[in-house]
């Protein structure tokens, strides 16, 4: 079962043969925690939130149907399960960890162009990090993540349109904070 895609793995375990979990964690869980450290910009609390991800899909597994994109499935609860997290801590998450930006930063480049990159990242950060969580989720579920708009609708619970124009619109104001963060105006 190690070799077939995530659907089937996934039907195997709403069926009854839940241990099967384990190969959905090893294919999934640092791809979950690198979404979770861009939301949060915490490295327990990603943890925290990959362990709950996979407790809940054992919990909701009837509700895993064939024919559904197990990633997209997969995300909607990840996206819930933060949720879900926000609003019992209602505290600002202070950034504990640079990590979630150091795939970001090229190490084939001179030492004075990675200083540039590195202060460039911060400020991306810092800019996210003001973003509104519905902003920062779908800017990192498209550009970090990689996922394709109808996935993102499919998670979102809307249309493919609605995507775009959220994913425009959060990259506009995301341009809009960094530029006020270096100092210089957006035009």
């Amino acid at each position: 079962m190690e070799g077939q895609p995530d659907q089937a793995v996934m039907l195997a375990v709403r069926e009854g043969d839940v241990e099967r979990i384990g190969v959905l964690f090893d294919r999934h869980h640092r791809m979950l925690f690198n979404f979770f450290l861009r939301l949060t910009a915490n490295r327990g609390l990603s943890e925290d939130l990959v362990q709950d991800v996979f407790f809940r899909m054992l919990k909701y597994r009837q509700t895993f149907q064939a024919g559904t994109n197990f990633t997209s499935w997969m995300y909607q609860i990840a996206r819930n399960a933060h949720i879900d997290q926000a609003r019992k801590r209602r505290l600002e998450i202070v950034p504990d960890d640079e990590a979630a930006w150091d795939s970001v930063a090229g190490t084939d480049v001179d030492p004075q162009e990675r200083l540039e990159q590195a202060q460039e990242i911060r400020l991306l950060r810092r800019a996210l990090d003001r973003l509104p969580v519905e902003k920062r989720e779908v800017l990192v579920l498209s550009r970090f993540q990689n996922l394709k708009y109808s996935e993102i609708a499919e998670v979102l619970g809307c249309e493919v349109g609605a995507v775009k124009v959220r994913v425009f619109r959060a990259v506009r104001e995301l341009g809009q904070i960094f530029f006020e963060l270096s100092g210089e105006r957006a035009s």
